[in-house]
């Protein structure tokens, strides 16, 4: 979601919004833009604001990349972004908002960067949101894009060798699923970019503590995993791929990079799922960003350590879907 886009109308949150402005004083000083403690929790009443609000639309101006809008047979429609000299490979990329809001437009500019960047080419996808459609519904959009990407991946150019799957938020959480069944079935996968992803519906139970005051909070968190999987989730198993983070054997999965604030709501999940992604003998770069609250890296974009987090992630792109000899 983009900076301007969850600039949300403030319903009856004033109360809420002066405690959250207290906790600025913990964020790092180039990370504190007065609109993250603005930003309502969402729940039913919100969620119709949310998705009122007006976000970007149409076709970007591409800055060198080339954009294109195509359907995919069995999923929703994509945007791939091709840089001017591609080199072969490709990122399937999914947008966040807790699989609840949200669309591809709103990453236009990161797809356009990471593609430009990187020369990889990015093919960014739609996917059908709760409470509406509730998993597997999204999830399997996702995977209908990696397959799309794949079968066209000679006619584009394209290794399949060198495909990576990435995204942020609830995007980063799908990607990570999209992952997991993508290696269980046979479908090349050679690296998984996860931005604060949203990876385990336990978290909405476990003790309260300074995390998630910003931006995206335990409410959000409890309302969005209520939508995808249903009340009482986090009590009975969930279908596999629904909650990454509750896969036991993470073996045989790709390289991954995971970036996370330490005033992120997920940044437990996210800092125990690399540990075990490690501990499986999956190479994982961590960076854990101190006073970095979620999304702050679209709200404070030019602040120094958010444009450190930006290279980092896409230093690790560019690594891991390099030609290989």
């Amino acid at each position: 979601m983009r900076a301007r886009w969850i600039l949300l109308p403030v319903l009856g949150v004033a109360g809420t919004a002066a405690a959250r402005a207290r906790t600025l004083r913990g964020v790092a000083p180039g990370l504190r833009n007065p609109a993250a403690a603005v930003i309502p929790s969402i729940g039913p009443v919100t969620l119709r604001a949310a998705r009122a609000a007006r976000g970007p639309s149409g076709m970007p101006a591409g800055g060198g990349v080339a954009v294109r809008r195509h359907d995919v047979d069995g999923g929703q429609d994509v945007y791939v972004y091709t840089p001017a000299e591609p080199n072969g490979a490709a990122l399937l990329w999914i947008h966040g908002g807790g699989t609840i809001i949200g669309a591809p437009e709103i990453d236009h500019e990161r797809c356009i960067r990471m593609a430009r960047d990187t020369g990889t080419v990015v093919v960014s996808t739609r996917y059908r949101l709760a409470p509406e459609h509730p998993f597997p519904a999204g999830h399997d959009d996702c995977y209908a894009a990696l397959r799309w990407l794949h079968d066209g991946a000679a006619e584009r150019g394209l290794d399949p060798a060198r495909v990576g799957v990435g995204g942020a938020s609830a995007g980063g959480g799908l990607a990570a699923g999209v992952v997991q069944r993508a290696v269980d079935e046979g479908v090349p996968v050679a690296f998984q970019l996860l931005v604060y992803p949203m990876l385990d519906d336990r978290t909405t139970t476990r003790p309260a503590d300074r995390r998630g005051a910003l931006v995206w909070t335990r409410r959000s968190n409890a309302f969005a995993w209520d939508a995808y999987l249903g009340a009482g989730h986090a009590e009975r198993d969930v279908p596999a791929y629904a909650a990454p983070a509750r896969r036991t054997d993470l073996t045989g999965l790709p390289p991954a990079w995971i970036g996370v604030g330490d005033l992120d709501l997920f940044h437990d999940e996210d800092v125990d799922y690399a540990r075990r992604l490690e501990a499986a003998g999956v190479p994982v770069e961590l960076l854990v960003e101190p006073g970095m609250y979620h999304a702050a890296d679209l709200l404070a974009a030019r602040a120094a350590p958010m444009r450190a987090f930006a290279r980092s992630a896409i230093g690790a792109l560019r690594r891991n879907l390099a030609p290989r000899d």
